[in-house]
């Protein structure tokens, strides 16, 4: 349905919750392959299979990795508070006009739940929105556009997919979005994103009071993944901590950032629970004893 009303040329999104995802996986792969624009939102929870409703932070790789079939990436979103949210989901359906691609709004169980005073900071007009000449509508007065992913001639398809990489590749020149909290001179490097992030934000604090030079990278796209504050925050560094509520996931990313540069730690809560700020900040007292 969502791939029909992209292809008329109007803004279409839709939500699920992990196992709603993966059932349109093929869906998302056709709509990448036909170059079609649209949202899709994923509040995750605890799994695999029916798992829990716990919030989780567990489909990581299938929304950055590509989860359906073939060569494609969507731009993830990943917000921390309501007000980011609100903020992305404007910003998730211009990325996918810029660059006729889906894009997904990454969050857990608890973001989609809680309930905080946002700001609606911008108006929609329909009339400024970017023009579509290639959707399907009737073809009145023009030729038809035919929207389609199947090609049966290689040659061809390996062209096409060439384009459809250099087309990704633009957007990780363009889109990489991160939030650097508190690290000037820091030496532990916690590694969040989402709810953990804003949880890791007051141990981060309270671990500043008593000396110890913590700070944090929140990366906010998760695809395409930040590069930028990794390579500065290496110098000065002793040691990373990976937070995630998942059994590891995130981390293959930020090991490719460090590139064995400095030691990584990971810790994760794959079951639906949530950190709180004192386990954070005991990982963070227990990394500065040993760095």
């Amino acid at each position: 349905m969502v791939l029909g009303a992209a292809a008329a040329g109007v803004r279409a999104m839709t939500s699920s919750s992990s196992p709603g995802i993966s059932l349109m996986q093929e869906g998302i792969s056709y709509m990448v392959g036909c170059q079609l624009p649209a949202v899709i939102v994923n509040f995750m929870r605890g799994g695999p299979g029916l798992g829990g409703i716990g919030p989780a932070q567990s489909d990581y790789l299938q929304a950055t990795k590509g989860g359906g079939h073939g060569d494609y990436n969507l731009v993830v979103l990943a917000p921390s508070t309501i007000q980011e949210l609100v903020d992305l989901m404007k910003e998730a359906f211009d990325i996918a006009d810029r660059y006729r691609n889906p894009v997904m709004v990454l969050a857990d169980g608890i973001i989609a739940q809680m309930m905080e005073a946002v700001e609606f900071k911008y108006e929609v007009d329909p009339a400024a929105l970017p023009p579509k000449p290639w959707a399907v509508g009737g073809a009145k007065g023009r030729p038809k556009n035919v929207i389609k992913s199947l090609d049966l001639v290689p040659e061809n398809l390996e062209k096409y997919n060439w384009m459809l990489q250099e087309k990704f590749k633009r957007a990780r020149a363009n889109e990489v979005r991160y939030e650097e909290y508190m690290m000037e001179e820091a030496e532990i490097v916690l590694v969040c994103f989402g709810t953990v992030a804003r949880v890791a934000k007051k141990s981060i604090e309270e671990a500043r009071k008593q000396g110890v030079k913590a700070g944090l990278i929140r990366p906010i796209t998760l695809w395409p993944f930040p590069e930028e504050p990794f390579l500065k925050a290496i110098p000065k560094s002793k040691k990373f901590l990976v937070l995630e509520m998942n059994a590891g996931q995130m981390i293959e990313d930020v090991k490719l950032q460090v590139c064995h540069a400095r030691p990584i730690e990971f810790k994760g809560k794959p079951g639906g629970t949530v950190f709180t700020p004192s386990e954070i900040l005991e990982l963070i007292l227990s990394l500065e004893e040993s760095k």
